[in-house]
């Protein structure tokens, strides 16, 4: 019988990152070369970093991995290639080329289920239109996989999240909800398991394409950090704060039941660990019941992107209006 992917994991997908209270002050103690061509570098917690090459190119480089969101394997290796490629996409950059990354036992596990996971994978870059070209592996009982991925973009066209506008509306193109199903699933509870799938396994690209046909002032991409965590750092960058409306972020349905149990029992560690953080730079409205709160710091992974537009361009970015960036003290929000 096939084991169970997510039984040999410590933590699901993008909830098993380390949290972001404890990245911030371990890059400030990182040495950061002056160097012009450096157009992004992690000063601005953004989604990858840029490099120009010369004048009319900049290259994209992400990379990102995790342990396993779902049982089965094929699924596994098709949402870690699309959460890995989406960081391009949320620059506003075309991905090119990828590295594989895997550790995994084949002696405990088996190398058919190995070969699934790499099957998904090169689905789903093969989609995307990338090209894996190598990779790296190790042995590890704790299955992770995931990609280094390259995108190339002109400079003057590189999309950031450190863009943002004083009332620009903020635009959310995928559903929340991923890492509560999947902790429920894991717990034997319920859950919309293949919704999760059909929204962690769908391409940003043609929301990054629109993004950038509007001409959004800022971009990023929501995963571990959850909503909150994520538009924390877009405000911050922007030099702005933000307002949420709680009743619009759009959901997976069948979330907001598993987060209203009394007992937490769909709340992922990552989560948890999220709305810890969020508490630092948040407010919550007293309307504002449990469930949406948990939901708002949902350890998402292969979200969809946040975009921050102009007010009169909403419509041209495919998704749902869920707040507004706002003059206030950088970083901090508003949940309404």
């Amino acid at each position: 019988m096939a084991v169970a992917l997510t039984s040999l994991s410590h933590g699901a997908g993008c909830g098993c990152k380390l949290p972001a209270a404890a990245i911030g002050p371990l890059l400030a103690g990182i040495p950061n070369l002056a160097d012009p061509n450096v157009l992004v570098g992690f000063d601005t917690s953004d989604d990858a970093g840029v490099y120009r090459v010369r004048p009319d190119l900049a290259i994209v480089q992400t990379v990102d991995f995790f342990t396993p969101i779902v049982d089965d394997p094929f699924d596994f290796g098709r949402i870690a290639a699309t959460n890995a490629i989406s960081d391009v996409y949320a620059m506003g950059a075309d991905p090119v080329c990828a590295l594989n990354l895997v550790a995994f036992s084949i002696d405990q596990i088996g190398a058919d289920v190995l070969a699934e996971i790499l099957r998904g994978g090169a689905q789903a870059a093969a989609e995307a239109g990338v090209a894996i070209i190598g990779g790296h592996s190790i042995e590890d009982v704790e299955p992770k996989y995931g990609m280094a991925v390259t995108g190339v973009v002109h400079p003057d066209r590189l999309l950031t999240n450190a863009g943002g506008r004083a009332g620009d509306a903020l635009v959310l193109t995928k559903p929340l909800g991923a890492g509560a199903v999947s902790t429920a699933h894991q717990r034997g509870l319920p859950a919309p398991l293949a919704d999760a799938v059909r929204v962690m396994t769908t391409s940003n690209r043609d929301a990054s394409h629109a993004a950038r046909r509007v001409g959004v002032h800022g971009l990023t991409d929501v995963t571990g950090f959850g909503l909150l965590g994520h538009l924390h750092e877009l405000a911050l960058a922007s030099g702005l704060a933000a307002e949420v409306n709680a009743a619009a972020v759009p959901v997976i349905d069948g979330v907001i039941g598993l987060l209203s149990d009394p007992a937490g029992r769909a709340v992922a560690g990552g989560t948890r660990r999220n709305r810890d953080h969020a508490e630092q730079f948040t407010h919550f409205a007293d309307a504002v019941n449990e469930a949406r709160r948990w939901l708002v710091c949902d350890a998402m992974t292969s979200g969809g992107l946040l975009a921050a537009v102009a007010q009169g361009d909403t419509g041209s970015v495919p998704g749902a209006l869920v707040g507004r960036l706002v003059p206030g003290p950088p970083g901090t929000i508003n949940v309404l």
